[in-house]
């Protein structure tokens, strides 16, 4: 075919921006915040550089902060000044996310999509994703579902837009959609954790979430990273069960999930651009071994490649800024 066939004739200025086949906007990304009750100001996080948890008194100001940068939309993860076996400062009506969403509504109203983490990782004192028999150290499925619907009930009444459960249990998804139904929240969807892997990449979080471990992982409820038809298994489980957003976490080692994902359902799919994957880079950046800007972009356009409609990044904030 050479020399009438030259692709390089298309990468030419602003002819390349012409055929570009992906493209990235502020509108496809969420910006997690952290809220923590038991402190007065913003603490980095020395494995995140540049995220902070804030303090009740300032969620609404940050929230304002991401909302003004252009980003449609904020995921909250909560730290109690209690934690117990069950895991109840998290469904209360005064407790730190139920009031957090309130704060955020009532400074921005429906500037900004409030979407909530539903699991109990953050509020259990051993720090599973839900109730635990002791004795064998397993974590109770079935008994965990009334729990996360009684969370997901709570956060609908404090105004949140819509729910997105992590902690993997099976039936989760049937359980909160029946709850919010019953309880008259009919309309807030549910973005499912639906294929969410036992990644190494999550380290950073659990400083952030302050929800590490006291016994054994989470192996026993998250998925293989080596198994991708179980990936598609899950979601089939989630659609079924009346999931309205699909996620596959993390997003930049799975990259192949969201793409079979995407391609197979057809559906509103988010990836969750995870905290090691967010510090790997800002390492990386900050011993000058890669640009981190064109880094950032190149990681959040490669998400957005393989299908994701969604994606939830500790960059986001950056991210409005280079788009702008």
């Amino acid at each position: 075919m050479f020399p009438y066939v030259r692709l390089r004739r298309l990468r030419k200025g602003k002819i390349r921006n012409l055929v570009r086949e992906t493209t990235l906007s502020v509108d496809d990304l969420v910006q997690p915040i952290f809220v923590d009750e038991t402190i007065d100001s913003p603490v980095e996080f020395s494995s995140m550089p540049g995220i902070y948890k804030f303090p009740l008194s300032e969620v609404a100001k940050e929230a304002k902060e991401i909302a003004e940068l252009g980003i449609p939309a904020v995921i909250l993860f909560g730290v109690p000044a209690f934690k117990d076996e069950e895991g109840s400062s998290s469904w209360g009506e005064n407790d730190v996310i139920q009031e957090a969403v309130r704060r955020i509504k009532a400074e921005l109203g429906d500037k900004l999509v409030v979407i909530t983490d539903i699991c109990m990782c953050e509020y259990t004192s051993h720090g599973h994703c839900g109730l635990i028999d002791f004795e064998t150290e397993e974590v109770l499925n079935d008994q965990t579902l009334e729990v996360l619907g009684k969370i997901a009930v709570s956060h609908a009444r404090a105004g949140a837009d819509m729910v997105a459960p992590s902690g993997m249990m099976d039936g989760m998804i049937e359980a909160i959609r029946a709850a919010l139904d019953f309880n008259g929240f009919e309309n807030i969807p549910i973005m499912s954790y639906a294929a969410k892997f036992f990644s190494s990449f999550y380290g950073p979080f659990r400083e952030a979430a302050d929800s590490g471990c006291c016994f054994g992982d989470r192996s026993t409820y998250q998925m293989d990273p080596a198994n991708s038809d179980e990936a598609l298994r899950e979601v089939t489980l989630d659609i079924a069960e009346g999931a309205d957003i699909i996620m596959v976490k993390p997003a930049l080692s799975y990259l192949d999930i969201v793409y079979r994902v995407k391609t197979e359902f057809g559906m509103p799919t988010a990836a969750y651009n995870v905290s090691g994957e967010y510090s790997m880079l800002k390492a990386a950046a900050s011993n000058g071994w890669l640009d981190e800007n064109k880094a950032i972009y190149e990681s959040l356009i490669s998400i957005k490649r393989a299908g994701a409609d969604i994606i939830i990044t500790y960059f986001a904030k950056d991210a409005a800024r280079m788009l702008k």
